[in-house]
């Protein structure tokens, strides 16, 4: 925990008396959103930063796992946006983009990608540029691994003016807290992948982000690191037409069972789903749980027409903030653009596009 964290914890249970008593005299509405807010900031206060997470994590391929940049073989961009509890102030918006290929006589596939997290309406900002290569094997006739390695640098920055502090919430004066002698913190990063493709309807992946953990306080001797991030994802593609040869697979009916498991220091997460392929459209509906408590049930609508594709998510809150918090809104784009005649005769590891 941050000597930021440490201090506005403590400034939180000596202040709770009277911040209880302060609710007891407002409208219902307004307490049921402060009491919402509270909520967050506690989780905040006891936890240590987690990456933002995308619902549609096979819509952002290269942000999910490193080895599975130029895993389509094809030229790819990719667009994704999230919006995370809109109802309330302070939300949280996570916008991506990505650009993937394989490359001949690197054996491998290239990748670039940005990424810009804002918390707490612009309060805290993450943005970060990434170069990605991912090395291809045939390990034999059936069996296909792309290892992946990353290198990232990262922008974070706060806004010091939009923090409010829990000793100004009963008295409306300036907070003692200490101002940071910078806003602005930047640091290398690195991640590492792999992914594994049987038959082109089997696959499994491991990824490994912030392998040095790097420090990301903004206060000297904090000891505030960017806990490692650890993502086991594996599914499978089952035509329900049999018989059909690979060119014929993309436009018939098919389901799609997928697990995905997470973990970041003590904070843990597993997505269960399925998605259902009916050209041009794709449903999916999974259910993310936290460990600690039930988190969202997932739903998705997804249209896909020759090398274009867009998808749309909502997440349905079950935990115990309700979804008073609006959920969470997510889009993603991507466009595949036609391969060189040479690279379509490598095998591509195929996974969902959403």
């Amino acid at each position: 925990m941050s000597v930021t964290d440490a201090i506005v914890r403590k400034k939180v249970l000596i202040l709770l008396p009277e911040i209880l008593l302060l609710l007891l005299h407002m409208k219902k509405g307004l307490v049921q959103l402060i009491i919402i807010v509270i909520f967050m900031l506690s989780g905040v206060i006891v936890s240590k930063a987690q990456d933002p997470g995308f619902s549609q994590f096979y819509g952002n391929p290269v942000y999910l796992n490193p080895a599975l940049s130029g895993n389509k073989i094809c030229p790819r961009l990719t667009l994704n946006y999230r919006n995370q509890w809109p109802s309330i102030p302070a939300s949280f918006v996570t916008y991506a983009a990505s650009y993937d290929q394989y490359v001949d006589f690197l054996s491998g596939g290239v990748a670039v990608m940005v990424v810009s997290d804002q918390a707490g309406d612009g309060m805290l900002t993450n943005n970060s540029f990434s170069g990605v290569y991912s090395y291809r094997l045939d390990l034999s006739r059936h069996i296909v691994m792309n290892a992946g390695l990353q290198a990232t640098y990262h922008q974070i920055t706060i806004d010091w003016d939009k923090f409010i502090f829990a000793d100004q919430l009963v008295g409306g004066t300036a907070s003692d807290e200490p101002r940071p002698a910078s806003l602005s913190k930047t640091f290398p990063d690195f991640s590492a992948g792999l992914i594994f493709g049987y038959r082109e309807s089997v696959y499994l992946g491991l990824a490994a982000h912030h392998l040095t953990q790097p420090d990301n306080g903004f206060y000297p001797n904090s000891g505030s690191r960017q806990e490692m991030k650890i993502t086991a994802h594996a599914g499978a593609i089952f035509n329900l037409v049999p018989y059909a040869s690979f060119e014929e697979q993309k436009y018939l009916p098919s389901l799609s069972p997928n697990i995905l498991y997470m973990q970041q220091g003590e904070f843990r997460q597993m997505n269960v789903g399925t998605y259902l392929n009916l050209y041009p459209f794709v449903g999916g509906l999974w259910f993310r749980y936290n460990f600690d408590n039930p988190d969202a049930a997932i739903a998705l609508l997804g249209f896909e027409h020759r090398q274009f594709k867009i998808g749309y998510t909502y997440d349905y809150t079950v935990s115990r903030l309700s979804n008073a918090t609006g959920g969470a809104h997510e889009i993603s784009v991507a466009w595949q653009f036609a391969c060189r005649e040479r690279t379509e005769k490598i095998k591509a590891i195929k996974c969902p596009t959403f």
